[in-house]
């Protein structure tokens, strides 16, 4: 279903998710924030944010996805596996492989997270969660791999929701880097935004932007590359992949965000290269801060051992 709004000067000063949600009977608020995060809804031909305070005569353009693209009312409980690294009645920390999706999207409603948290615990299939995303603080991406904290009651939801919206959460990823010239240390602090023509890409945008900021060091290098420990202070959409291939040094296995040469998918290095590694944050109901790291997977080190073959550096 397309739709096309003109706003008129009383509406002005709404936000945009919600002056979207008004013109719909059969779709809420949360739903249509969703829609714009993933670029489904422009206005005036441009991305914005769900927040975005609309102007007068601006011009809302877009599509919500149809039923067979996103059926989220049929989610449902699976038996799979889960690498649990620790658990209570408040939170459960996983260590998510590679490969595996966090929440149902357009036509992939059956072995995500989500599927595996519903099957986990009848906690996630109370009528209060979000049923697209029970329990979800933060995300991976498919590809990524490592350490996620899902919470198991509404209130330690909100509360780790604010921990990590002010920035109270340490965040490190590890991450194998392409480029010859990487500078021991450094931060990038880039504002990051929907990519203005291809709707499932982010990049730094300058003008549109949100701040982002990305801490790194070299732990080791290669002849080709390095092996990083970045620190994430915000958590922006694709951050450190973007944020490294703006500063000409893609992850290794991105087919994304990497010079155009570099794209097709290389047997040796399956996935983009980068590890949720460690994650410290404050328990939810005692208040007593954590820490939790999870290992290097296998993938991870086998593309370690390739680089290491023609490494210049011991």
């Amino acid at each position: 279903m397309r739709i096309r709004i003109q706003i008129s000067p009383d509406q002005a000063g709404v936000r945009l998710d919600q002056a979207v949600a008004d013109s719909q009977s059969r779709i809420s608020r949360s739903r249509v924030a969703s829609l714009i995060s993933q670029g489904f809804i422009l206005v005036n031909q441009e991305c914005k944010r769900p927040g975005y305070k609309v102007k007068p005569n601006d011009l809302i353009e877009g599509a919500f996805p149809s039923p067979d693209q996103q059926d989220t009312k049929n989610i449902l409980p699976e038996s799979i596996p889960l690498n649990i690294l620790y658990e209570d009645d408040h939170i459960l920390m996983i260590d998510k492989p590679a490969g595996v999706v966090v929440h149902p999207g357009a036509g992939n409603n059956s072995g995500t997270l989500v599927n595996a948290l519903l099957g986990h615990h009848p906690a996630f299939s109370e009528k209060d969660w979000n049923r697209e995303r029970p329990g979800i603080v933060h995300r991976l991406d498919k590809d990524t791999s490592g350490l996620m904290v899902i919470a198991k009651k509404l209130n330690a939801l909100e509360f780790l929701q604010k921990e990590f919206k002010q920035r109270r959460v340490e965040k490190h990823y590890l991450a194998l880097a392409r480029g010859e010239n990487i500078p021991e240390a450094g931060v990038i602090e880039r504002p990051i935004g929907r990519h203005p023509y291809h709707r499932k890409r982010m990049a730094v945008l300058d003008e549109n932007g949100r701040y982002a900021k990305t801490r790194f060091s070299v732990i080791k290098r290669f002849s080709s590359g390095c092996l990083m420990d970045v620190r994430l202070y915000t958590g922006r959409t694709h951050q450190i992949r973007v944020h490294f291939y703006h500063q000409g040094m893609p992850l290794f296995g991105d087919c994304i965000y990497r010079e155009r040469r570099f794209r097709k998918k290389d047997p040796i290095v399956p996935r983009q290269m980068l590890h949720s590694w460690t994650l410290s944050f404050r328990h939810p109901y005692s208040g007593v801060r954590l820490y939790f790291e999870a290992p290097m997977p296998e993938d991870f080190k086998t593309t370690l051992l390739h680089l290491s073959d023609a490494c210049l550096y011991d």
